[in-house]
């Protein structure tokens, strides 16, 4: 991403002013949000772009072998924009690697896969064994005070008071069963045959 002149002495201000937060002037405000706009509308296109030169990448390979030469000189550049090589590509490759063009890529294309596949695994493989440490937070209740506060020792839990025991002459309280007794199923009624011949 390329910034004219105007806009680096924008984003030079905007970077003095984090490092030494001072109240802004209105126009150097305006000025951070064109910038701010401008930089999410060029991520925005290159998302566009990159999603055309792929899909314009997949109906050359479709299309192979054909087209050839257009397929071959699209990959370079979508390799150029980062592009991870798929399965198809190096399928594609493999039949097309009689030609010096193809054989250079097929190699570049095979280093990138695997080491595309390493990464993978690797980050795979540390999330599973070992979760990342949490930071502790600052801002709340038990953060940076916390740490700088030596901690005090903790006093053992009182064991609960066991139960006064009721003075003569006072009733003691009763149960919830006691309070409230379980309702008791009225008996099932016999069956109408049984009621007609009694």
């Amino acid at each position: 991403m390329a910034f004219s002149a105007d806009e680096l002495r924008v984003l030079r201000r905007a970077l003095a002013n984090a490092l030494h937060p001072t109240p802004l002037p209105e126009e150097d405000v305006q000025d951070c949000l064109r910038l701010a706009g401008a930089v999410d509308e060029a991520v925005s296109e290159g998302g566009r772009l990159r999603a055309f030169l792929l899909a314009d990448l997949a109906r050359y390979r479709d299309a192979l072998p054909g087209s050839l030469s257009g397929y071959l000189e699209l990959l370079q550049d979508a390799l150029a924009a980062g592009y991870d090589p798929r399965p198809d590509d190096l399928a594609a490759l493999r039949a097309l690697r009689a030609g010096p063009t193809a054989a250079a890529l097929l190699e570049r294309c095979q280093v990138l896969a695997e080491r595309s596949v390493r990464a993978r695994l690797a980050g795979r493989a540390v999330s599973v064994t070992a979760p990342a440490p949490r930071s502790r937070l600052l801002a709340l209740p038990g953060g940076l005070a916390a740490a700088e506060e030596p901690e005090r020792p903790r006093t053992p839990s009182r064991p609960p008071a066991p139960a006064r025991p009721s003075a003569p002459g006072e009733r003691p309280k009763p149960k919830p069963s006691e309070v409230f007794p379980p309702r008791r199923r009225p008996a099932p009624a016999p069956p109408p045959e049984e009621r007609a011949v009694s």
